[in-house]
């Protein structure tokens, strides 16, 4: 019997129990080398980065720079850059990747799914006909069909 291994999961799953709750959203956007942490734009008040943990191939994050729950908690300001980066995302994946539809939207709170529930964030998740294949239904595993560095490099041209 073939096996699939996602050994990119392990330095996640080893993690000390009160390390997985912490805030990497917030360690981010200071990094110095945008690639090492896949940092695709930085805007005034909010970023776009690659999922670590992605659902699809060009899974992106929209996340505020401010640590802020949920969407009510944004200011003014900040509501019209998030959203205006939620766009942007959607159409630097357009452009990089031309997928068929996208699936753009929150999980608010833990008990919705939220990983990282004190920090809002957008998934903008670029979807393809057939893209949802047996691997996810039978076993929990999701089959990318390129290296997050390679796809990190395709996608900031178009920012």
């Amino acid at each position: 019997m073939d096996r699939l291994h996602s050994y990119w999961r392990m330095p996640y799953i080893k993690l000390p129990q009160g390390k997985k709750g912490g805030n990497p959203f917030l360690e981010i956007p200071k990094a110095k080398d945008p690639k090492s942490v896949h940092l695709i734009w930085k805007g005034k008040l909010t970023y776009i980065v690659m999922n670590k943990f992605p659902y699809n191939c060009g899974h992106l994050l929209v996340i505020p720079l401010r640590e802020v729950a949920d969407i009510s908690d944004l200011t003014a300001e900040e509501r019209v850059e998030f959203f205006d980066a939620i766009i942007k995302a959607k159409d630097i994946l357009k452009r990089a990747i031309n997928p068929d539809a996208f699936n753009v939207g929150f999980n608010l709170g833990a008990k919705a799914g939220a990983g990282i529930p004190q920090h809002l964030h957008c998934h903008v998740v670029p979807r393809w006909d057939g893209d949802t294949n047996f691997m996810p239904v039978i076993s929990d595993t999701r089959v990318l069909p390129e290296a997050m560095d390679s796809l990190w490099e395709r996608l900031v041209q178009f920012v």
